[in-house]
């Protein structure tokens, strides 16, 4: 098998992820359905999208969404908000279906409500999807404003003597703002964004706004003829050289499921040997790229705490030091990173205060970037967020 080198991989990557060139504003569908782009926190896609488009504003990222409709922003792979090119709906949304035996995304959490009400699972999807086609000609403001009118319209398909435990607190932790329906539809509404049942809407202030893909867009999901290929191959281009289990960990879904996906595409990638002799996998057709990455033209990078590339499974490829991972990959609010040919070499952090954005960088002891580089970095995204550097602490 064929070795690759560490530099080799976090080059072709850079590069995989539009990151080591910015391109002009004709590529983002290119670049948004590289590996789609996660939401969260809100503002996150805006973030990646700005460290690889040059020509692109706050304002002319927000009319993608709205009123181009150029790209969409739906539930996706890990049960996150992504921003992905509407004419990739199937990679994004089909492709997440389970089929028999295969668990749906993000709904495990669902189990405590299912024994309470004493429901199976499917019966109540099936439930929630009959109410759903109601949110073709409307629009619902805010997430949990969504789970309280579907729980609604929900309660009279179930039986008498299950309308009062559907109405009781919720288990969940917000017993004061959800009942046991409300959080019973906040899991499932996840497989019905995969249906195409459900997507974001035009924002309405600083909450989120929701209706149905052909409600948005005109028309019902397509759900395609390979879309679970393709995802495999967005995946493997993206963060290849990897495994079928890496890819089950970046969808969030059963193994079962991702190696079926996995092998729909089996006969278009070959193994390679990574570091420490590991056996992975590569796209046939990228291994001449592997092998000789192009040469990177923006040395240092300030990305988002939840940019794609940071979405590898192989965080030691980006960052050998596990002491340090654990201060990049948080349990919530990651920091940013601060890149050097694709390598991570310390965390930033921005606080709004006032007029303008606070900026605090640390560098781990054997990095070698400029500080007025990081400076030039630091007030091109506080410009790009229309605001003004008021200071920069490294």
């Amino acid at each position: 098998m064929t070795e690759m080198k560490v530099q080799n991989i976090r080059l072709f990557r850079l590069h995989a992820h539009h990151l080591d060139v910015r391109r002009k504003k004709g590529c983002i569908p290119e670049i948004a359905g590289a590996c789609g782009m996660q939401n969260t926190p809100p503002g996150a896609w805006e973030t990646s999208l700005f460290n690889r488009v040059s020509d692109c504003s706050l304002s002319d990222m927000k009319a993608l969404l709205f009123p181009e409709k150029s790209l969409l922003q739906a539930w996706s792979f890990r049960g996150a908000p992504v921003v992905f090119p509407v004419g990739e709906s199937d990679a994004f949304l089909t492709a997440l279906v389970p089929r028999d035996g295969e668990d749906w995304i993000y709904t495990q959490g669902i189990a405590g409500a299912l024994d309470f009400l004493q429901m199976p699972f499917g019966e109540l999807l099936d439930k929630l999807k009959q109410v759903m086609p109601l949110l073709d000609d409307r629009t619902i403001e805010s997430k949990s404003g969504l789970d309280r009118t579907m729980a609604e319209w929900m309660l009279p398909l179930l039986p008498m003597e299950k309308r009062d435990l559907w109405n009781s607190p919720s288990l969940y932790g917000t017993p004061d703002r959800q009942t046991v329906g409300g959080a019973v539809v906040s899991f499932l509404l996840r497989p019905c964004a995969f249906l195409g049942l459900v997507v974001f809407g035009e924002r309405a202030g600083a909450s989120p706004a929701f209706t149905s893909y052909k409600g948005w867009l005109g028309h019902p999901l397509d759900p395609g003829e390979d879309a679970a290929g393709k995802l495999v191959r967005k995946f493997l281009h993206c963060y290849g050289p990897a495994t079928a289990d890496a890819f089950a960990s970046w969808l969030g879904c059963s193994v079962k499921q991702a190696r079926r996906m996995w092998e729909s595409v089996s006969d278009e990638m070959e193994p390679v040997e990574t570091c420490g002799g590991k056996k992975a996998f590569v796209l046939s057709a990228d291994k001449d790229l592997l092998r000789s990455p192009p040469s990177v033209q923006r040395e240092l990078l300030l990305l988002g705490g939840h940019d794609p590339y940071l979405d590898q499974r192989d965080r030691h490829i980006l960052l050998d030091d596990k002491a340090l991972q654990k201060k990049v990959w948080q349990t919530a609010a990651n920091p940013g990173v601060i890149l050097q040919r694709g390598e991570i070499i310390g965390i930033w952090a921005g606080k709004r205060k006032g007029a303008g954005i606070e900026i605090k960088m640390t560098l781990w002891d054997d990095a070698s970037a400029s500080k007025q580089k990081l400076q030039d970095l630091a007030e091109e995204y506080v410009a790009f967020r229309q605001q003004k550097l008021l200071k920069m602490e490294l």
